[in-house]
């Protein structure tokens, strides 16, 4: 197992993570150190405990709505792909009526055909 120092609030906090993963954590440790800053700038000095809640929370706000916009998006794809698999379907079925009247218009003209041979022939 790898370790990294990171620092959040002006303290260091050494956490160890899979080999190859010290950046990723790193950036996440950056990323909570920023958001703890801002709140410090916004709200003062009260409590580093205080700050780490309420960051926590803000993280934690922030899944959950990239949670229930994964989830539209989830069921979006699901409508698209059901729209496209009606949408195959129809145009299958299109394709058959179309084969199916070429058919019917290749025999009529065979008739035709046989017709006006027949008619020929008499003469």
């Amino acid at each position: 197992m790898a370790q990294v120092k990171v620092t959040i609030g002006g303290r260091d906090y050494r956490m160890a993570c899979g080999e190859g993963e010290e950046e990723h954590l790193l950036a996440l440790g950056r990323e909570v150190d920023g958001r703890f800053s801002n709140l410090r700038g916004t709200f003062g000095e009260v409590g580093d405990v205080r700050l780490s809640i309420m960051t926590a929370i803000m993280v934690a706000d922030e899944l959950s709505e990239a949670k229930k916009r994964q989830a539209a998006l989830e069921a979006e794809i699901a409508a698209l792909k059901a729209a496209h698999a009606d949408a195959g379907a129809a145009l299958d079925g299109r394709h058959a009526d179309v084969a199916n009247e070429i058919a019917a218009a290749a025999e009529r003209l065979e008739r035709l055909a046989e017709e006006l041979s027949d008619g020929v022939r008499r003469e």
